[in-house]
């Protein structure tokens, strides 16, 4: 079954789009290998593809289910854009970068057309654009690269817990080093030892209770 679940994975467009009902390609290329889904659910695809699922399953050659999808790239209108993130955090081979609160722009050249970014949008300000027919091997190039930056990205999600456990025990560590470290003592000129660090307290203390008052 691994066998016949890389063939079809393999003429999947790779838009991890979400269409066919699962929640990317690879998944879909697996209920269908079990016989759990239906080889006409995949929009980017078209008939094309259902033709090649068709003849690898030995299944009945059937319609698309929802009307093909053709090739597209997502523009943001980067002017009403409002730096919301929710775009980044939802294309699945992030071809989107912004920051919070700044502009996000779209990298058209990684953007597979998949439209999970119009969703969570809340100011509608991504558009759609048209691209011209790609050829066959053309389209394998970019479900290739579709693939690996998706698989990357999920990969990078799934170190994400761990990274921040990580960046929360070095600081928790630091902390606690630097309540345990000894007062730091220092000679005025008249030979009197003082705790900078208690004096640096004592001034920051004096700070807020004036902003109190």
């Amino acid at each position: 079954m691994a066998s016949l679940v890389e063939a079809i994975d393999a003429v999947l467009p790779q838009t991890q789009c979400g269409a066919c009902d699962y929640p990317a390609c690879r998944p879909y290329a697996e209920a269908i290998a079990r016989g759990e889904a239906p080889i006409n659910q995949c929009p980017p695809g078209g008939d094309r593809v259902v033709a090649l699922l068709a003849s690898l399953t030995s299944r009945e050659l059937l319609p698309l289910r929802e009307p093909w999808r053709p090739a597209t790239v997502a523009l943001i209108r980067e002017l009403d854009c409002i730096g919301c993130t929710l775009c980044i955090q939802a294309c699945p081979v992030d071809a989107i970068v912004g920051a919070s609160k700044q502009m996000h722009t779209v990298i058209a050249a990684e953007c597979n057309g998949c439209e999970r970014c119009l969703p969570p949008c809340p100011v509608d300000c991504i558009d759609l654009q048209p691209l011209a027919e790609r050829s066959d091997a053309e389209q394998q190039r970019l479900a290739a690269q579709w693939r690996s930056r998706y698989e990357a990205r999920e990969a990078r999600l799934a170190a994400e817990p761990a990274r921040r456990e990580r960046r929360l025990a070095e600081r928790r560590k630091s902390h606690a080093a630097h309540e345990a470290a000894p007062a730091t003592v220092s000679t005025t000129p008249d030979g009197r030892a003082v705790d900078r660090r208690a004096v640096l307290q004592a001034a920051i203390d004096r700070m807020k209770s004036q902003r109190g008052g």
